[in-house]
């Protein structure tokens, strides 16, 4: 049996800022446990551009776990399509290590609000499946509700990111994102500088497809 989880977070932001913010999301005081993000392909097709990257991720189980999983070291491949036109980020994420014990698989769609064309809303969906014989239930229950914490952690860490990039007077407080010193901390800003190329290539292509004659 598959669980299934939906919810909607607005950003204060526009569009075009968050456009320009996702590929800047790691690192951020709410994601040390992301180690490192490679650039598997991209490409522009039909004025939007498509991105395959695979996260390296530290993802302790629980206690009770502990003898299933041996490793804290999850892989995680996040495709996703940019479509300036009609001003659309779509996500697909999943894990492509102890799929037997859990798959989750995440849908993000990134709009501009109907409400107001200044805000975007990003409208997430998961899904969670386990193939554990006798405990996939418990398993699935487990992985919903940590992905639901994990989903708080990760808007908090991106409206961070924005916050930096387009700062606003009279932000409300992040709480637990004040940074601090750590030694995972370390290891992302190693992450950073070893993706920075990527990232401003993606920036100029995505700049391209932005100013590409509509087709009729």
């Amino acid at each position: 049996m598959v669980k299934y989880y939906n919810w909607k977070d607005t950003l204060d932001y526009s569009w075009d800022q968050v456009a320009h913010a996702f590929w800047k999301r790691y690192p951020n005081p709410e994601s040390l446990h992301v180690l490192s993000e490679d650039t598997l392909s991209r490409e522009v097709k039909d004025g939007k551009l498509y991105t395959k990257r695979l996260l390296t991720k530290t993802n302790a189980p629980p206690k009770w776990a502990e003898r299933i999983i041996s490793s804290r070291i999850v892989k995680i491949v996040e495709e996703s399509i940019v479509d300036p036109k009609e001003k659309k980020i779509i996500t697909y994420t999943r894990n492509i290590g102890l799929v037997k014990v859990m798959n989750l698989v995440e849908k993000v769609v990134y709009t501009v609000s109907e409400n107001d064309g200044n805000l975007t809303v990003a409208e997430r969906s998961a899904w969670v499946e386990s193939k554990m014989f006798g405990v996939s239930r418990a398993i699935e229950a487990f992985g919903i509700d940590r992905y639901r914490k994990n989903s708080v952690k990760a808007v908090k860490g991106f409206s961070y990111v924005l916050n930096n990039i387009f700062p606003k007077s009279g932000m409300a407080d992040f709480g637990p994102c004040t940074p601090a010193v750590s030694g995972k901390e370390k290891l992302m800003g190693a992450a950073k500088k070893a993706t920075h190329l990527a990232k401003t290539k993606a920036e100029t292509i995505y700049a391209t497809a932005s100013y590409q004659p509509s087709q009729s």
